[in-house]
């Protein structure tokens, strides 16, 4: 095979696996980069800070539990299977009363914590 430019071999993912290799909570991990957006995985419980990015929208797909997307005047309940986008500028916070796996979509230099003050909460972009 003969490549031009960057060489990319398509592979399975398998999210199982890389579920299972986070061992702890609210510290997103890169499983995947595509067109400057990273498909990152996390494991939740509790509340995370509220914040917004000015600059990104975030789209959250449960995997596995529930998890909510909390907004000052409404909640997104989710479970296995549903997502929800948050839009740019849109103030928010994650939140999953027990263990809960879920995916998020966003460019790869979005801080998971958005414009909130920097603390344990906030993740360096780490690739699983």
């Amino acid at each position: 095979m003969r490549c031009y430019g960057r060489c990319m071999h398509a592979a399975p993912i398998r999210l199982v696996e890389k579920f299972a290799a986070v061992d702890e909570h609210w510290r997103p991990k890169v499983v995947a980069t595509v067109n400057g957006q990273d498909v990152r995985i996390v494991k939740t419980r509790g509340e995370f800070p509220w914040h917004r990015h000015d600059d990104a929208d975030e789209l959250f797909l449960c995997w596995r539990g529930r998890f909510r997307v909390e907004f000052r005047d409404r909640v997104i309940e989710l479970g296995p299977g549903e997502l929800a986008v948050v839009p740019r500028g849109v103030e928010h916070r994650t939140a999953s009363d027990d263990e809960a796996e879920v995916l998020i979509f966003e460019p790869s230099e979005v801080v998971n914590t958005g414009d909130a003050a920097k603390s344990a909460f906030t993740a360096p972009r780490t690739v699983l």
